[in-house]
């Protein structure tokens, strides 16, 4: 089955040029099936970048999938055309405002997570749409910064600082082999991580949190928290192969200290294309996640966050 996407989306074309199955509005309302609801609040300033990734992972699973485009409700983007955002992005106080609900939501990462969580500008509003999620999606994912955020919010995860930044290709090792969300996984893979800060397992342990993967050297990749019906996925299985590329010719361009990405460029030559490691485990992760939701959500929406 599709992802059901806006055919003046860029993504649309994007994904039907590589090959995953995607369906226009007016053709998904002929097909007498519920599709899955998943909102993704996008918080990265390449937005459009970012939400492409997110439906390839989402939209390759044999279920309809609805994509619903939510942003800040005050924040303006000044990397992402107005024009885009206009027409396929929604605020939260707007989708807050018709009690509709959602099986699932996607918070994404943001370029801020070198400030407290209290210091960000949107901070507030972030914390009013995990609570809101609570009662009004079935399953929630917060990503890198944004998975942080939700940790902190439902569990008092703190942040702590690295001397220097996570940035480059990471073996993971899998920690929970029975978790749903892991069928099909390889006891190793690798990841891309780029990040300044980190959690600590024996913070997000101590505070009811599973470590369904994890690195040695960067921590937990991925944590759950069954009660709040979440899961924290703190680095980024949905890069594309060249994302690290861009954010190193990026600083190195602008002149910043940057180091070469961690085992990313062959013979650490960045001339070399970088080869992808990790796109099969990304499909795996996202896959089951949304399996899961389609085993366990209500099919009557209304129904959803109900005792």
């Amino acid at each position: 089955m599709p992802i059901k996407l806006p055919a003046t989306l860029p993504a649309f074309d994007v994904l039907r040029q590589e090959g995953v199955m995607v369906m226009s509005e007016t053709r998904a309302a002929r097909q007498d099936i519920r599709p899955l609801r998943i909102g993704l609040l996008n918080l990265m300033p390449r937005k459009i970048q970012t939400e492409t990734q997110f439906a390839r992972l989402i939209g390759a699973t044999p279920l309809q999938i609805e994509l619903a485009l939510i942003r800040m409700t005050e924040h303006q983007t000044k990397t992402t055309a107005s024009e885009h955002m206009a027409a396929f992005y929604r605020p939260f106080a707007a989708v807050a405002a018709t009690g509709e609900k959602l099986d699932g939501l996607i918070v994404t990462g943001a370029p801020v997570e070198h400030l407290p969580f209290e210091a960000v500008t949107y901070w507030d509003e972030l914390r009013r749409v995990f609570d809101w999620a609570a009662t009004h999606v079935h399953s929630t994912v917060g990503v890198c910064w944004g998975g942080q955020a939700l940790a902190h919010h439902l569990r008092g995860v703190e942040k702590h600082p690295l001397p220097e930044k996570a940035f480059g290709v990471f073996r993971q090792a899998v920690e929970a082999p029975a978790s749903p969300y892991l069928r099909g996984f390889s006891d190793e893979f690798a990841v891309p991580v780029s990040r300044w800060t980190e959690v600590r397992r024996e913070e997000t342990e101590a505070r009811g949190l599973q470590t369904l993967l994890a690195s040695p050297e960067t921590g937990p990749c991925v944590v759950e928290d069954r009660d709040n019906r979440a899961l924290m996925v703190f680095d980024h299985l949905e890069y594309d192969s060249d994302t690290l590329k861009a954010e190193y010719d990026r600083d190195a361009a602008a002149g910043a200290p940057v180091a070469l990405p961690r085992d990313y460029f062959p013979g650490d030559d960045p001339s070399q294309p970088p080869r992808n490691r990790w796109r099969s485990h990304a499909h795996l992760l996202y896959g089951n996640w949304i399996n899961e939701i389609y085993q366990t959500t209500p099919f009557d929406l209304d129904a959803i966050g109900s005792p």
